[in-house]
């Protein structure tokens, strides 16, 4: 598809409400059903290959393969022939020393992809080891290189940007898109700590797009990665961001999909019953008193946590008011301490855990919390009046 088409796509998705939306992918399969969804363009990026073959995203970064080699080879075959309707756009690594830069441009253009966006990116790498890249010549420097000889070629340029200074780099290159790269998808677990991630996504976001507007106001801008990894997270950015238009995913629409419909469920999900962590995310950012009192927030919290390490002070945090406040609150309403309520909580988990599953008491003590199984042993005994091994041997199992 030509650049200005693209634009006008974006531009006629913005009018009637739409966000933008990028699929990032390493096969087939995803973009035939993103483009269903309602993809406005599809990244293949090398990243996304390894993804499929069950690997982390950063193998993207490792010398296992050449990134570019890898993305022609699979796009050119499985994406290419597939999509008809929505932009291809190619995963550049403009750090390659082994390529003429605009000549392979040349060729990504002619084998049909609409555009390039700078990936694997410099940018998500830092210490010793981002010096000694860039003192190799291999810095962030190249990737806006690379967009510009792509926006000189009238292709359709997405830039993956990490601070201000960067994004103003990329505008001035003539990029159609800056992408704030939040950093690697986060995966799983709810958590307290999440939400200061997004809470400090929301200000890193923030910051680059009010340089964004300072230079070309009419700029895409989207975001990527990091804490944002569902609708509930990326719902969040949008109603604390009147400037972000989009959102580009790669594990959460790929890896983080699959995790939960192909496992069928963990032991630890299996005896917990079938909460929605989504409702309880809603409920953590939106404001806890909106929708319940602090005490019912805190023991919902439990049920889906148990398992993890969970911090009180962490908890107060969340619900805006002081920990001790908290702690008394709780205490009036459910007659004894957190700590106290946590750990009957957990023991009577792995409880359910004994006479239900056929598995090691160490591994009952992990599921429940518990890492070191003499702690867990010591705890089950004072609370139950018998030790885990005998609810073992009194169920035969």
């Amino acid at each position: 598809m030509e650049r200005q088409n693209i634009l006008e796509s974006i531009k006629s998705e913005r009018k009637k409400g739409n966000h933008i939306i990028g699929v990032a992918t390493g096969t087939g399969m995803t973009v035939k059903y993103a483009q269903r969804g309602g993809a406005d363009f599809i990244l293949v990026l090398s990243s996304g290959r390894f993804r499929i073959m069950g690997r982390s995203s950063l193998a993207g970064y490792l010398p296992f393969c050449n990134s570019n080699d890898m993305v022609m080879d699979f796009a050119s075959k499985e994406i290419i022939p597939l999509v008809k309707e929505v932009p291809i756009i190619f995963g550049f690594n403009g750090t390659d020393p082994t390529i003429d830069m605009e000549d392979y441009i040349e060729k990504i253009k002619a084998m049909g992809f609409s555009g390039i966006n700078n990936y694997p990116t410099v940018g998500i790498i830092d210490g010793k080891f981002r010096e000694g890249l860039e003192e190799a010549g291999c810095c962030y420097s190249k990737e806006v290189e690379a967009i510009k000889i792509a926006h000189e070629k009238n292709m359709f340029t997405i830039a993956f940007v990490f601070n201000e200074v960067q994004a103003e780099e990329m505008i001035e290159a003539g990029a159609d898109v800056i992408c704030v790269h939040l950093g690697l998808t986060e995966g799983g677990l709810l958590g307290a700590k999440k939400v200061f991630s997004l809470e400090a996504a929301k200000v890193k976001a923030a910051n680059i797009f009010n340089k964004c507007n300072e230079l070309r106001p009419d700029v895409v801008k989207l975001i990527y990665g990091g804490p944002v990894k569902t609708p509930i997270d990326v719902q969040y950015m949008y109603s604390n961001n009147e400037n972000l238009m989009g959102y580009i995913g790669g594990s959460a629409f790929e890896r983080i999909p699959s995790e939960k419909t192909i496992t069928n469920v963990t032991k630890a999900f299996k005896v917990s019953g079938h909460l929605d962590e989504d409702d309880l995310m809603v409920k953590m950012l939106d404001g806890v008193k909106k929708h319940y009192d602090y005490v019912e927030f805190v023991k919902e919290y439990v049920a889906q946590n148990y398992m993890q390490d969970i911090s009180f002070m962490d908890l107060a945090k969340v619900a805006h008011v002081s920990r001790s406040y908290l702690s008394t609150l709780f205490k009036k309403e459910v007659g004894c301490s957190f700590p106290e309520y946590l750990v009957k909580f957990r023991i009577e988990k792995a409880v359910e855990i004994l006479h239900r599953e056929k598995i090691q008491l160490s591994e009952a003590a992990a599921l429940v919390g518990y890492k070191d199984y003499a702690q867990f042993s010591k705890i089950f005994k004072k609370y139950m009046g018998f030790s885990p091994k005998e609810v073992r041997l009194k169920n035969k199992i």
